[in-house]
């Protein structure tokens, strides 16, 4: 199988800090960017993510995957502050399309985003960050599993997490674990 590309998180930080946050959108495509990578999601679950989804309380968010299939994410404390102040300062002043009332992330003219424009968003901020990789929305939720699995993480959860069906799907995010111990090894035997 193909490894998949993944940004490191200076890279992510990098893009992060090449938004205009003093703009709506700006404000949007932060916050957005930041729960795309801290939840792993999917682009179509990012689009379609509810407000009564959001159990922000909890520390949780609920998403609508693949087979129309649901899972819970833990949602970390820099996103979930990240989509208070974009409903608060932003969503608020929006005029808000009928059936658009409960979708999170909006347009300018109150509708649902469309995949399309995730990818438009991260490819411009991918170029003004620098950053020469081929990158797509879904480079997030493979940095999102790479890290999760380089920092320990069990790979039930991280498969949990994702919502795959099966651990091989998961397993793809051990790559860089084999490489670090290849790493280590050459760097330490002393027959190398």
């Amino acid at each position: 199988r193909k490894l998949p590309v993944f940004l490191n998180v200076p890279e992510i930080d990098a893009m992060l800090s090449c938004i205009d946050r003093s703009t709506p959108e700006g404000e949007r495509n932060y916050s957005m960017i930041e729960t795309l990578y801290s939840c792993g999601l999917r682009v179509s679950e990012l689009v379609g993510l509810r407000i009564s989804q959001l159990h922000l309380e909890n520390d949780y968010i609920a998403v609508t995957g693949k087979g129309n299939k649901e899972r819970l994410i833990p949602i970390g404390t820099i996103a979930k502050k990240l989509i208070k102040s974009y409903m608060t300062k932003v969503r608020t002043q929006m005029p808000i399309k009928r059936k658009a009332e409960d979708i999170l992330y909006l347009n300018r003219r109150g509708n649902a985003l469309s995949r399309v424009m995730i990818f438009y968003i991260v490819k411009d901020l991918a170029l003004k960050a620098g950053i020469k990789k081929v990158l797509s929305p879904h480079t997030f939720r493979h940095s999102f599993a790479t890290h999760l699995v380089e920092g320990g993480a069990d790979l039930r959860a991280v498969q949990e997490m994702l919502g795959h069906e099966s651990i091989t799907t998961t397993e793809i995010y051990t790559h860089t674990d084999r490489q670090f111990l290849r790493d280590n090894i050459l760097s330490y035997h002393p027959r190398n």
